[in-house]
Order: C-alpha cells, then sequence, then structure tokens
C-alpha cells in the first residue's frame, strides 16, 4: 500500500482518486460498441461474446434449462447448502422488515381533496450476478430476495458462463433453485446489460437492472438508463475504507483490507489510522497475510493502488471518510456508536472490532449491493424499496374542485397555459350552473 502521513486537506481529493478513473471514457466507448452489437445482432452477438470474453465457445442454448439447474444445484456440498439456506433467512428477516404499506395513508390537502400513495412493484427486473473470476453466488441472495418479496412479476437471471465449461457455477443455481428462480441466462458483461435492455430471442428486456460489476457492467449500466430502463445505482469495483484507533487489532484490519482487495484489481482498499503503531502493524500484516491468500496476485494489483494514511484525530478521518463516500465503512474503534451520528456518506457501516466487513457480504442480513467510486454521496444501497415504485393518485369531491379552482386558475395563467385554466374553470362553471365556455379563448 501506499503510505501517507499527515497529507494537507488540499491533498485529499488525489488520494481519493479511485484507480484507473481516466480510462472511464474509453471503458464507456467499448460498452456502448458491445450495446450496438447486441442490440443488432442478438443471441447472435451474446454467443459470440460468451466465447471471445468468457471462454465459453458453442453454447447450445443461452438458457439454462430445468434439467441443467437441478443437476447444477445438486453439485453443492451439503454444508454449503445449509450455510446459503441461513443466509436467506437472514437476508429474509431484514428486508421483510422494510414492507412499505400497500397503501399509504390518505391525505386531505384541502376539504375535499384527496391524495394517497401505493407502492407496486417494478414488473420486469434483470439480476446481473458476477461470475467470471469469483461466481458470486451472494449477490443473487441480496437480489434475488427483495426481488421475490416485493412481488416483481418477472426476474430474469444473467450471470457469465464459466470458461471452458459453458455451465453456471453449482452454487449460482442452488441459490437460484432455492429462491424460485427459472429464467436463468449465460451471459455477462456489458453484453448481459445491454441484452437485458434492448430484449433478445432469448432474453427478456426488463424494466430496470440491478447489480455490481467491473468498469464495463457499470458503464452498460449507464447507457441502459439512457435507454429509458432504470438501474439500482452505479455499482462497480468494490471499496473499503477503514477507520482505526490505537485500539484496533493490526492483524483484523489487515484481513478486512485483503477481503476487498481480493475481488479485483480494480478494487481499492484505505486504511485511517491516528496511531503510527496501528500504520505499521496494518503494513506488516499485510505484508505476511497477503502470500496465504489463493487471490494473492489480484489482491496485490489492487494493493498497489489503495492508501494507508496517518491522520492526526478521529474528526479528522471522519472528515476524509466523508469526502471519499466508500462503499464499505468500517469503524474499527474502541467506541464506533460514538461516530455513527457523524457519518452522512457510506454505502454501509461496520461496527467495531468483531464485525468485519465480509458479514455484510453473505449473511448478516444487510445488502452487499451498494454504491462504489464516491456515488454513496447520493446513493444508497439496495433494500426492498429499490424493487417497488411508488404511484400518487388524487381525487377532488365537488367542494375540493371549488376550492383548489381559485388556486390553480391564476397560477396557469400566470405561466400562460391557457389550457390548464381552462380545464378546471369548465367543471367550476359546470358545478356552478354556468353554461361551459365553448372553446379555449385564444
Amino acid at each position: 500500500m501506499q503510505t501517507f502521513r499527515n497529507p494537507d486537506p488540499g491533498q485529499w481529493p488525489a488520494l481519493q482518486q479511485r484507480p484507473l478513473a481516466e480510462r472511464n471514457a474509453a471503458v464507456l466507448a467499448r460498452a456502448g460498441e458491445i450495446f450496438d452489437d447486441v442490440a443488432r445482432r442478438g443471441d447472435e452477438a451474446l454467443r459470440q461474446y460468451a466465447a471471445q470474453l468468457d471462454g465459453a465457445p458453442g453454447l447450445a442454448s443461452l438458457r439454462v434449462s430445468a434439467e441443467e439447474l437441478a443437476a447444477g444445484a445438486a453439485q453443492v456440498p451439503a454444508a454449503l447448502q445449509a450455510a446459503i439456506r441461513q443466509a436467506i433467512r437472514n437476508i429474509t428477516a431484514f428486508h421483510a422488515a422494510q414492507r412499505p404499506a400497500a397503501v399509504e395513508a390518505e391525505v386531505e390537502t384541502m376539504p375535499g381533496v384527496r391524495c394517497w400513495r401505493r407502492s407496486v412493484a417494478v414488473p420486469r427486473v434483470g439480476l446481473y450476478v458476477p461470475g467470471g473470476s469469483a461466481p458470486l453466488f451472494s449477490t443473487l441472495l441480496m437480489l434475488g430476495i427483495p426481488a421475490k418479496l416485493a412481488g416483481c412479476r418477472e426476474v430474469v437471471l444473467c450471470t457469465p458462463p464459466g470458461r471452458g465449461t459453458g455451465t453456471i457455477a453449482p452454487a449460482i443455481l442452488f441459490a437460484a433453485q432455492e429462491l424460485g428462480l427459472t429464467t436463468i441466462i449465460k451471459a455477462g458483461g456489458a453484453q448481459a446489460v445491454a441484452a437485458l435492455t434492448v430484449g433478445t430471442a432469448s432474453v427478456p428486456a426488463v424494466d430496470k437492472i440491478f447489480g455490481p460489476g467491473n468498469r464495463y457492467v457499470t458503464a452498460a449500466k449507464q447507457l441502459a438508463a439512457q435507454r429509458g430502463v432504470a438501474i439500482d445505482m452505479p455499482a462497480g469495483p468494490s471499496e473499503v475504507l477503514v477507520i482505526a484507533d490505537a485500539s484496533a487489532n493490526p492483524a483484523f484490519v489487515a484481513a478486512d483490507l485483503l477481503s476487498q482487495a481480493e475481488h479485483g484489481p480494480d478494487s481499492q482498499v484505505v486504511l485511517l489510522t491516528d496511531s503510527e503503531a496501528i500504520l505499521t502493524g496494518v503494513v506488516a500484516e499485510l505484508e505476511r497475510q497477503l502470500p496465504q491468500l489463493p487471490r494473492a496476485d489480484v489482491a496485490r494489483q489492487a494493493l498497489a493502488e489503495s492508501r494507508a494514511i496517518l491522520l492526526p484525530d478521529v474528526a479528522t478521518m471522519l472528515a476524509f471518510s466523508n469526502q471519499y463516500a466508500p462503499e464499505h465503512l468500517i469503524l474499527a474503534v474502541a467506541e464506533p456508536e460514538g461516530l455513527a451520528a457523524d457519518i452522512y456518506n457510506a454505502g454501509s457501516v461496520f461496527m467495531g472490532h468483531l464485525t468485519p466487513e465480509a458479514v455484510g457480504d453473505y449473511a448478516s442480513g444487510t445488502n452487499h449491493t451498494l454504491p462504489t467510486g464516491g456515488y454513496a454521496r447520493a446513493y444508497s444501497g439496495v433494500s426492498l424499496d429499490s424493487f417497488y415504485k411508488k404511484i400518487t393518485f388524487q381525487q377532488l369531491a365537488p367542494a375540493g374542485l371549488l376550492a383548489l379552482a381559485p388556486v390553480v386558475e391564476p397560477m396557469a395563467e400566470a405561466e400562460g397555459l391557457r389550457a390548464h385554466a381552462h380545464a378546471v374553470a369548465l367543471r367550476r362553471e359546470h358545478l356552478a350552473g354556468e353554461a361551459p365556455r365553448p372553446k379555449v379563448e385564444q
């Protein structure tokens, strides 16, 4: 990791720069090419990209058959099956508690003017589950559970086929089976997002796309939004920021940093501490633990773009963190509750020495699909509410129309929107028994 001691606040923006940000334009251009190709050639393009990018040539079908789903799910060891089922129970409990009222409380804004809202599930959703170097079946739980709880009518799962096999990871298939998901597409990357947006012979078009991914997936989701398909948030390469005081355990902190670094070479981890001993101790622990990891090469690349920063006090660390707006924030401090109220930019927060970020990734119950790249300044992580839209309703009684008319008519006239005023005036005159004006005055 790059190490810095007491940098001036003027240097913070440079230290908060995410890896490879300068290549975003090129990534967006390439994602656009893939998007246009899928829109033009459909399934043929998806098969070509599966061969070129995923190493899965010759896919007979882009859809997972019922037989393939059952056979793949059956390969999951019993211990992992039990772990996934427990995670499902925890995630379900947390998200079920978020259920909104089907119809919110009605409000009478004026006598005879009633307004209310109704929660409606997004009808068709697409779930993107990364499955390249590390098949993230946990992401399927984080997306599929709230989709089912919300009552989405159609749920389409896209995940990359395995290199050399053309099959989906058994754990992903088992999770899908447990959640009752049957529309499973062998497609990954920007091409999967494009297919969910425009639709192909094998892939239904959806109304909203969920799921994290690499820079190309994030860029493709931005393109999907431009074409009128909603997205959950900009969720790209994973990141964590750890605030550690002198009470922290350097081995714990190093393990937390490595747990994010191993996601991918463009992940980023940041350590903030006010203790020189913790700074040097964590760096030493990183060097000790890193060689033990199966994905050490990936983590080493991520660490090259990561930072360990010594700052004078907790207040300064919080200021840096809020400016950085991390996806994951770990408070490895003696009294985390005292800091929580001052956090206003973070995707998900992990409190104290015994709460590693890994528990949120899998099974504590909270959702791990979170805003990255600084988007936590304005976006929330996925929740049950992400799968709903709110429709407003209003109904006027005669007294309501007569009460609102003298409000709406002059406002519409002042904006030069005569037809708006006329639509109200016609009804007002009708209620008053006057003959309606035959046409809008010029």
